[in-house]
């Protein structure tokens, strides 16, 4: 006999068998549970299942099971500390894909990145990506910091944390230094060689730690191998782990800390009652981390792809020739602009260890109880004028400061760098007509009658060259000086401009010349 299927009990067990498959996979949220979480219903089972997900799942266990209110308002945190971590997957990501194409070898390594730009699919925008990516993750992590000052959320048993924070900002830093030499250009090459000679200041074994990083008196394939793997390997190690640590002591022990008016304002009970109220993390706080996510990624793809100029690549790297204003990375300008104040032991490697110092021992300095802003004006005051000094000592890390370049090399240098790209550089191929162009002589309109639109941009860069010599000569620093400019057809798709001037120079009463040769191609132009 044939027996009777009963539907209804092989419905059950089916989808019995598909929920608990489905426990397994979201590490016990079942299909309505799940469905609960999808939509923000309140929990369909007791105990909370959702609790049960932070015990057994790996992702989830280093996260809290809730957050207090207070604790999450957006003006108080402005989501750095993610943010920061955000960028720093990033950076993981687009790095280890990097990876597979990039050769860390001199002879290799400006070919590889060429290659990764014009031949791997998506390649220029990886590498882009990485690049602002990078710059991303060295802002985040200050402004987080700063954010813990201003707060005062370093105080108590933050305080290790704090000193985990500084420890990962210093990471950020050498991340993004040592991976600025591996395009290996020009640029990159003389930063990096600045940079690494300040560890010779360095009192009684200077000259050993400048060796151990260059790996020779000279950056070469030394010290180029060391730079690519304490990028890729022993820096993000280590940030890994002490970026971890920092996150078990925020999520597993102290918590984000409530704005100080919730925990010292005079304010009604009721409102640091509500403050102070449980937030589960699934699903609301994670559905708010999708979203930040998210938002991340479309803003970072955004300025990539749309205002970003793109990851900068120089000429190859030459040890012989020290280009006109290098400098080092914008993060490190202030530090550039110390060494120009003073003695290289003193101002490069003295004074920067003993601000470390002192941002390591804040919490321990500031033994004032209160977070508030009004009840810290002495450490608020100091943390403001921390933030101007800095911000005047990289604006006198700049080339420009402080170091007096002759006026036609400034100029020229200025019109058409030898590394980067200036206004030469923006005009259109099309508009520069061949000619011999002389300041003060030729008009500075209708210079391309031949052309049915004209060539704007380049009257445009004519008349910024014009007034540039102009007011190097009545200021007196060129004497009877003169501009020209020539354009020549050099070859097919290319074009051959020179910038020259001539002045007579008041202690040999000679008449010097100085003049720069930048070849313009029609689809890339460079020098």
């Amino acid at each position: 006999m044939l027996r009777t299927i009963n539907f209804q009990d092989l419905r059950q067990k089916i989808g019995s068998a598909i929920d608990n498959r489905v426990r397994i996979i979201t590490a016990g949220l079942g299909i309505d549970e799940l469905r609960a979480v999808l939509r923000g219903d309140p929990p369909t089972e007791k105990p909370n299942p959702r609790f049960k997900v932070h015990t057994t799942s790996f992702l989830f266990h280093i996260r809290p099971r809730y957050y207090q209110k207070g604790s999450t308002i957006l003006t108080h945190t402005f989501r750095l500390g993610f943010m920061t971590v955000l960028f720093y997957t990033i950076e993981l990501v687009t790095g280890i894909i990097l990876m597979i194409y990039y050769v860390p070898t001199p002879t290799e390594a400006y070919s590889s990145v060429l290659k990764i730009m014009s031949e791997v699919p998506f390649g220029n925008l990886l590498r882009d990506l990485h690049r602002l990516g990078a710059e991303a993750t060295v802002i985040f992590t200050f402004l987080h910091m700063m954010r813990t000052y201003f707060t005062g959320s370093y105080k108590k048993e933050r305080s290790f944390t704090w000193f985990t924070g500084v420890i990962l900002l210093g990471l950020t830093l050498f991340l993004s230094f040592f991976g600025y030499l591996l395009p290996w250009d020009q640029l990159a090459y003389w930063a990096v060689t600045i940079g690494t000679s300040m560890a010779e200041a360095a009192p009684m074994f200077g000259n050993e730690v400048n060796l151990l990083l260059r790996g020779a008196p000279d950056i070469g394939a030394g010290g180029l191998l060391r730079a690519y793997l304490l990028h890729v390997i022993l820096l993000p190690l280590l940030a890994i782990l002490v970026l971890s640590i920092h996150y078990y002591k925020v999520s597993r022990e102290h918590g984000i800390s409530l704005p100080a008016r919730y925990e010292e304002g005079d304010i009604p009970d009721e409102k640091k009652k509500e403050s102070k109220r449980r937030i589960d993390f699934l699903p609301d706080l994670f559905s708010h981390e999708i979203y930040l996510t998210m938002f991340g990624l479309f803003l970072l793809l955004l300025v990539t792809i749309f205002f970003y100029g793109g990851a900068p690549l120089e000429t190859i790297a030459n040890p012989q020739q020290t280009p006109l204003d290098t400098k080092a990375p914008w993060y490190f300008w202030w530090l550039q602009g110390l060494l120009k104040l003073g003695d290289k032991s003193l101002m490069g490697i003295i004074l920067p260890t003993l601000l470390v110092i002192l941002l390591f021992a804040v919490p321990y300095i500031d033994r004032n109880p209160n977070r508030s802003f009004v009840k810290r004006p002495v450490a608020v005051s100091l943390g403001v004028l921390g933030i101007l000094i800095l911000i005047l000592l990289s604006y006198m890390g700049l080339p420009q400061y402080g170091i007096e370049t002759p006026a036609a090399t400034r100029i020229i240098q200025d019109m058409s760098p030898e590394e980067g790209e200036g206004p030469l550089q923006h005009v259109p191929y099309e508009q520069m007509q061949q000619g011999y162009y002389i300041v003060n002589e030729t008009p500075t309109e209708n210079m391309c009658s031949d052309l049915d639109y004209g060539c704007p941009e380049f009257e445009d860069f004519f008349t910024l060259y014009s007034n540039r010599v102009n007011s190097a000569i009545d200021s007196g620093d060129l004497e009877n000086g003169e501009g020209i400019m020539v354009v020549e057809n050099w070859q097919q798709d290319l074009k051959k401009v020179t910038l020259r001037m001539t002045w007579d120079d008041s202690e040999s009463a000679d008449t010097k010349t100085y003049e720069r040769h930048i070849y313009i191609h029609r689809n890339i132009q460079g020098e």
